[in-house]
């Protein structure tokens, strides 16, 4: 039976033991409280409390975390109320504080960002509040960087998800756009139609170029054409009264060679003298020695005659 008991207690004890020890896990921290009061952070790793008399007073994570809070009506410089959703984007950097310094701290960063976003918004009008998301932005994550500083909170980044103003702005921006989008399509229709017209003219004006270039180039070549022509007719003209020429000296020549009597000449004579008198000239002078021979060739028609 005592050894029965000790058994058991042995057991309770191992329990005991085993129970105590804790393995912190990558990204996390525990904070340690002993007989009521802070005594150490436990970071990754294997650790042992003591049984009763130490306690894990909350366990905290140290990667960045997300909180999206909803819609906060805000009021803007020129009196418009609008309703702003932020993202803050925040990293746990001291356990201790985090445990310590702030009673619910989650809510106590939303009802910061709230009041943060509501002093900034009342500085700014409506236009400059929809166009300047990164200046508010920095502005919020600078202050709530520096209010989550003794909480143990470093605040990376801080984002405005949305900016809704009310239902007749939205109305009235959605027209400012379409009208502007019109403006827009107007002016780039009129450029369009500019840039058209420029490139149909430079194209008509290339055209008349090329055309002129080509009447010029089309006259040339015919000047050269009816040159070369010419030239040619010219050539052909000389070589043929050279050849005439030569073929009436050769005539002359066989003639002279040939010793032709008086005769044949004075029938060469009268057969030139038919010529001129068939033309069209109106005097006809006729050598003293073919008169004659006209006289007996007019008798000799007549006797034939009768």
């Amino acid at each position: 039976m005592p050894y029965a008991i000790i058994g058991i207690l042995l057991l309770l004890f191992i329990i005991l033991i085993v129970s105590n020890i804790k393995v912190v896990p990558q990204s996390k921290a525990f904070v340690l409280e002993r007989l009521g009061a802070y005594s150490t952070t436990w970071d990754t790793g294997l650790h042992v409390k003591v049984p009763f008399i130490d306690r894990i007073a909350k366990q905290v994570s140290l990667k960045e975390q997300v909180v999206d809070f909803p819609p906060q009506p805000v009021i803007t410089k020129d009196n418009v109320t609008m309703q702003i959703d932020t993202i803050v984007f925040f990293q746990i950097t001291d356990p201790k504080l985090y445990a310590y310094g702030v009673e619910r701290p989650i809510m106590a960063i939303e009802n910061l960002t709230a009041t943060t976003l509501r002093n900034i918004i009342g500085e700014l009008e409506l236009d400059h509040t929809l166009t300047s998301r990164d200046t508010i932005n920095a502005k919020i994550r600078g202050i709530l960087d520096e209010a989550t500083d003794p909480w143990g909170i470093k605040v990376n980044r801080v984002e405005l998800k949305n900016i809704l103003p009310p239902k007749e702005i939205q109305d009235a921006m959605e027209k400012q756009m379409k009208a502007e989008r019109q403006r827009r399509e107007a002016i780039l229709t009129a450029e369009g139609q500019k840039e058209s017209q420029i490139l149909v003219a430079q194209g008509h004006k290339e055209s008349q170029i090329l055309q002129a270039q080509a009447d010029k180039e089309a006259a040339i070549l015919a000047a050269e054409a009816e040159k070369e022509s010419r030239i040619r007719k010219s050539e052909g003209e000389a070589q043929a009264i050279i050849r005439v020429g030569e073929a009436r000296a050769q005539a002359i020549n066989l003639i002279n060679e040939a010793n032709p009597g008086e005769g044949y000449l004075t029938m060469k004579k009268l057969e030139s003298f038919e010529k001129a008198a068939d033309g069209k000239g109106t005097k006809i002078i006729i050598p003293s020695d073919i008169q004659g021979i006209a006289g007996l060739v007019a008798g000799a028609k007549e006797i034939i005659k009768d």
